[in-house]
């Protein structure tokens, strides 16, 4: 049986690598006092949102440690990178980001948005780098403000959360800014939001909506989404970023290349149609993975040995998830030194373009 943590091991104090988390999360004081009011006024009619934000919005010790941590950039942030051994946090809008607003005023916090966090990140140089906002649904002014944020403000890529009200951005009107992300030679991190509101009544009722089986299943359905639409195929050259360790999908690998490959050739379904190449080459050439909210070394090593060990990546999922003992196991997993330097640096520097 595979040995299960905690008891954490303790991490290396002089490791030589340096520790680079990929998805930590961060929200701007005036989107947080939105969230806030949304939840007290009811206006958000999406039941995902009004599930995990009437939590997080309420007066629980942990809701008030929560939004304190989430809205840092400073020293509280900081001091909890030092005390778990993180030396550079890769930060982006934390779920659901602007994407329960409409597209102008969605479109307006994300430049608001991307403009503090460019500031943080200037007080703070190196020890942050961070993704740009956008509002999905304005596709135009997306990709405008993916561009802002890389070229104007030195952020390293795109943060979509998930799904926005329902929509998913299979649709090739939304494509605006995954082209801009390839142009710019930038990745998109797809991170989870809760189930759309078409599926999420059966994880509700038995509190499976949020991180321990929906945000898997909506991020994974996702990504398959802008696969199968042929995305890859447009834009060859788009990274996609899955976090916790690719929402499951490196594990369905053989079973999705068989199926999706069966289906496509028969021609019965107007929506799957044959890719130019199987659906195993892009998840393994398209997407990068991340450990964020896994702190176990057998799913990590199980998505090396699959994908690759040049396109898995160390994140703690911060705040959402800190536990900053994790990082000592996996300081301990048992690969190569090199894999091990790969995992936790060389592979985000690369991707992020690091200096």
């Amino acid at each position: 049986m595979a040995e299960r943590y905690p008891p954490f091991p303790p991490r290396n104090p002089n490791p030589p690598y340096k520790r680079i988390a990929t998805e930590e999360a961060w929200l701007p004081p005036d989107i947080m006092d939105l969230y806030v009011r949304e939840i007290a006024e009811k206006t958000i009619d999406d039941p995902g949102f009004n599930q995990l934000w009437g939590f997080f919005a309420g007066d629980s010790d942990l809701a008030k440690t929560q939004r304190r941590r989430m809205v840092d950039l400073d020293a509280e942030r900081l001091k909890d990178m030092d005390d778990s051994g993180i030396d550079i946090s890769i930060l982006s809008l934390c779920s659901p980001g602007v994407q329960i607003f409409d597209p102008a005023t969605g479109s307006s916090l994300a430049a608001s948005a991307n403009d503090q966090l460019a500031e943080g990140i200037a007080r703070h140089p190196d020890r942050y780098a961070g993704l740009a906002a956008f509002s999905p649904l304005d596709p135009d002014a997306a990709a405008k403000e993916l561009e802002r944020g890389v070229t104007k403000l030195g952020l390293k890529g795109g943060i979509l959360n998930g799904h926005v009200l329902g929509t998913y951005l299979d649709d090739e009107k939304y494509w605006a800014v995954f082209e801009a992300a390839e142009a710019l030679d930038v990745p998109i991190y797809l991170h989870p939001n809760m189930p759309s509101p078409q599926m999420i009544e059966p994880f509700l009722t038995r509190a499976l909506d949020a991180a321990i089986y929906g945000f898997a299943c909506d991020t994974g359905l996702h990504a398959l989404r802008l696969m199968i639409a042929g995305l890859f195929d447009r834009f060859p050259k788009l990274q996609i970023i899955l976090g916790h360790c690719g929402e499951a999908l490196p594990y369905w690998l053989y079973r999705i290349d068989f199926m999706h490959t069966r289906i496509a050739s028969t021609g019965r379904h107007p929506n799957v149609k044959p890719l130019k190449r199987q659906a195993w080459d892009y998840l393994v050439d398209n997407f990068h993975y991340t450990s964020s909210g896994v702190g176990w070394e057998p799913p990590i090593r199980y998505v090396m040995d699959v994908v690759g060990t040049d396109r898995m990546m160390y994140a703690m999922d911060y705040p959402w998830q800190f536990v900053p003992g994790e990082v000592g196991a996996l300081d301990a997993m048992a690969i190569t030194d090199d894999a091990k330097k790969a995992f936790f640096e060389d592979n985000a520097r690369r991707l992020f373009k690091l200096d």
